[in-house]
């Protein structure tokens, strides 16, 4: 009997895409030996995205389709997709064709040899060159201030195998940075090295905000050290400030005619001061918001509609 591969692709507005990424996927895994589900999770999305991959499944019962009832995010969505996959493996690839298809019988490979984790690295990229360095930039920070070891530039496209996903499902994570969970469990974890292409068609959904959520994610998921630097931060800022003090006063007394304080150090004292506290409070706020998603519990999504399950 035939191991099933399961492959998830999270999908928003991602029309332009969608016929050709079903295509490659289905020629990829119609070329290997494997029985095959691909499983697409659509974030609600706005275009016709939905409808064309209804057109395709009404012919085809291998392709498969959950449509959240609202945009819940790229993280939780594809998070759920996997949760939902059957296969002896779970291969996770996005939408935009920049992980692409052809990477799938690598993964296979190192997962047959006893990987049960294999993740896809980008160590090249035909993006804009600026934004490649900015987020190895970020992986290399986040990976250091890591209380695990990250993997770097590996974009969350990969394979898991059924036990990994087994042990999904049973952690309750209602807003999960995936990359550093999978990293998390512990299991050895391979790779597949491949140059990711330049996006041909379609925009994508990830702005300024996006990036940033997905940044302070991966910190806040993963690390204490910025609390603890913190505190670090406030015992170093108060010792400073004593011995400032302590030389103006003595300063003061050596020449009390002759030296002017001004107004300019107290000035300058409360901006520097407010600006410290008002980032410490934004990363605190960070952490208290990760904790009131966690006490929240809710479902990683809602459920508006399902097709060939």
């Amino acid at each position: 009997m035939k191991k099933l591969i399961s492959i998830v692709t999270p999908l928003y507005n991602e029309a332009d895409n969608v016929l050709e990424l079903c295509d490659r996927i289905r020629r990829v895994m119609l070329s290997l030996n494997f029985d095959y589900e691909h499983i697409c999770i659509d974030n609600s999305s706005t275009d016709n995205t939905v409808a064309k991959i209804k057109h395709l499944a009404s012919t085809d019962n291998r392709l498969k389709l959950i449509v959240n009832a609202r945009n819940f995010g790229y993280n939780r969505s594809s998070y759920y997709g996997i949760l939902q996959s059957k296969g002896d493996a779970c291969i996770m690839l996005a939408a935009d064709l920049q992980d692409p298809p052809e990477i799938i019988p690598e993964l296979i490979d190192k997962w047959e040899q006893g990987s049960k984790i294999v993740l896809a690295v980008k160590n090249e990229s035909k993006e804009s060159k600026y934004m490649f360095k900015l987020r190895k930039m970020y992986y290399r920070f986040l990976g250091s201030i890591s209380e695990v070891n990250l993997i770097e530039n590996a974009t969350g496209a990969g394979l898991y195998d059924s036990e990994v996903v087994k042990i999904l499902r049973e952690i309750q994570v209602p807003s999960p940075y995936f990359r550093g969970l999978l990293c998390e469990i512990g299991f050895p974890i391979a790779t597949v090295n491949f140059i990711q292409p330049k996006r041909r068609l379609g925009k994508s959904s990830n702005n300024l905000y996006e990036l940033y959520k997905v940044v302070m994610l991966g910190i806040t998921s993963h690390s204490l050290l910025p609390l603890r630097l913190m505190a670090i931060a406030g015992f170093l800022l108060s010792l400073l400030s004593i011995l400032t003090a302590l030389f103006f006063i003595i300063i003061k007394l050596i020449f009390w005619d002759q030296f002017q304080m001004g107004i300019a150090p107290i000035i300058i004292g409360m901006f520097f001061f407010g600006a410290v506290q008002t980032f410490f409070m934004g990363l605190i706020g960070e952490y208290i918001g990760s904790i009131h998603i966690q006490v929240k519990n809710f479902p990683l999504v809602f459920e508006k509609e399902r097709v060939n399950f």
